[in-house]
Formats: structure tokens, sequence, C-alpha cells
């Protein structure tokens, strides 16, 4: 029987051709790890990518011209990302954790002014919520846009500041970073 002549081809034949072809790609794609599958909204295991915050921050240590703290954070929580960028005149050492319950939580350190900080954070539309203390270091509370929060304490030559929706998680952060001592530097410009 010979093949149907190409006026009658309809959109059937196109839908049961492209079949095949999608299911390789999924296929290959499953197998490469190129793309994984999951639902609902919160981080699990498998979906939290892995940074090596100890490096990172030795790095920023070891380059920055203000002194860069490694907290002693909860076994659970795990560093999912690291980067660097310009505040006001300096730059920043930014590093994020995901703890247990899904709640992401950034450490910014930085040699820029409050000022610039607290902009390059939660923008122009940031407003003060008063100061928390914790272990005699003074954070001053900002409230950005939705509930995202920022606390900054100023340590001398350095403002940290400790960036997430969850008040408990930042809190932690903020313990640990007041209990940590500055990195050693193998130079510093």
């Amino acid at each position: 029987m010979a093949d149907k002549p190409r006026i009658l081809h309809d959109s059937k034949d196109l839908i049961w051709s492209l079949i095949p072809l999608l299911l390789i790609a999924l296929v290959v794609a499953g197998i490469s790890g190129s793309c994984s599958f999951g639902f609902g909204n919160s981080a699990t295991d498998h979906t939290i990518p892995s940074f090596d915050a100890k490096a990172g921050l030795q790095a920023d240590a070891d380059t920055m011209p203000f002194s860069i703290r490694e907290p002693d954070l909860p076994k659970d929580w795990k560093s999912n990302s690291g980067t660097t960028q310009e505040v006001g005149s300096s730059v920043s050492s930014n590093v994020g954790w995901i703890t247990p319950d899904g709640v992401y939580v950034q450490l910014t350190q930085t040699g820029a002014t409050e000022d610039a900080l607290v902009y390059k954070l939660l923008s122009d539309k940031a407003t003060g919520e008063g100061v928390v203390d914790i272990d005699g270091q003074k954070w001053v509370k900002y409230a950005g846009e939705g509930d995202k929060r920022a606390w900054i304490a100023d340590f001398g030559d350095v403002r940290i500041a400790v960036v997430s929706r969850d008040e408990p998680s930042m809190t932690v952060m903020a313990k640990a970073v007041g209990q940590a001592q500055p990195l050693p530097h193998k130079s510093r410009p």
C-alpha cells in the first residue's frame, strides 16, 4: 500500500510524528541530568544546589579589603549560593543558606556604608523597624517589599547584613556571625 498523498496529511499525523521525538528528548535529558521533576514550593535536599561556603568565604577574606567572618551554623543548614557584587563604592561577599524548613537566609559582608547596603538589598522603599540586640551587638532592622527583611550591624571595618523572611532564622545567623572571628587572610589589597 502506498503512503498517503501529502495533501491528506493533517495535524494528527504531525502529533504522532512528534510524540516519539519528545519521548527521546526526555529520556536523553533525564539520563544526562539536565532536568529534574518536582512539585510543590519547598526546597528539598535533591533540589538544593551545593556551594562550599567555607572556601568561598576564605577566598573573599583573601581578596577583599575588609574582614570576613564565617558563621558556625547548625549542621542541617545547607549553603547553596555565593556571589560578590558592587555595593556603593565597595564590594560585597554574599553567601546563602537553606534551613531545614526550606527558608533562605543570606549573609552579606561589605565595606560600604549602611545606607548603600540597605539600598542594594531592599531598594529605596526600605523602612527602618528599630534595633535588636543580639549578644551585645546592635542590629538595625529594615523591612523591604513583601515580607523581606534585613538586619544590619556595624563591625567596624565591615557592615554585615542578614537577609531573610524568617526572623528566627535571622536570629540564628546573627548570633553565629557575632560569635565568629574574622578569617585569616593571605594578603589584602
